[in-house]
């Protein structure tokens, strides 16, 4: 949302990257976790107290070492949550209000006061909000999705074929430098 780049197809790989890293690598490392530690066996264990459970088994620290580190990862990734989509809904604002101050400020204080409030919620609730707004995502970015899929595999193909003639052009090059 907050890049200035030459090439939005490389912007655009960079972000599937780090989607694909996120999603598949560290999601399958935790469930890998859970499954290889017994975790998901365990009676009345969920969330994090399951995660808790599994770091103090499979990691060889003393298990308040390792509920110190899981707590620490969880404050990093909650902060940088916050950010992220606050960051990410701003610059949404910011377009479909042309920067009207008013609406800017309005949003911006809606923000600090949900961030104020969510701690005070019970996690299945915060859980159903955090749901309810990533589904309510869902139809702008498909709109967009919609609109832009022809710029954007035209923008991808240009993209490759450019990247491909450089490649080939250093392939070509004589050795002896002529």
């Amino acid at each position: 949302a907050a890049s200035r780049t030459s090439s939005p197809v490389e912007q655009g790989l960079l972000c599937m990257m780090s989607t694909f890293i996120d999603t598949v690598v560290l999601c399958t490392a935790a469930g890998l976790t859970l499954v290889v530690t017994d975790a998901y066996q365990q009676n009345g264990l969920d969330g994090v107290a399951m995660t808790a459970y599994a770091w103090e088994r499979g990691l060889s620290f003393p298990p308040s070492a390792s509920r110190i580190l899981l707590m620490l990862c969880l404050a990093f990734f909650a902060f940088s949550t916050i950010l992220g989509w606050n960051v990410y809904a701003e610059r949404c604002m910011r377009y479909l209000c042309n920067g009207h101050s008013s609406w800017m400020r309005g949003y911006r204080i809606a923000y600090i006061a949900a961030v104020w409030i969510g701690p005070y919620l019970s996690v299945s609730s915060a859980w159903a909000v955090a749901d309810i707004c990533n589904g309510c995502m869902m139809f702008p970015n498909l709109a967009a999705l919609l609109s832009l899929s022809g710029v954007v595999a035209s923008q991808t193909r240009e993209y490759f074929c450019r990247e491909s003639k450089k490649t080939h052009k250093k392939i070509q090059k004589p050795l002896d430098g002529r």
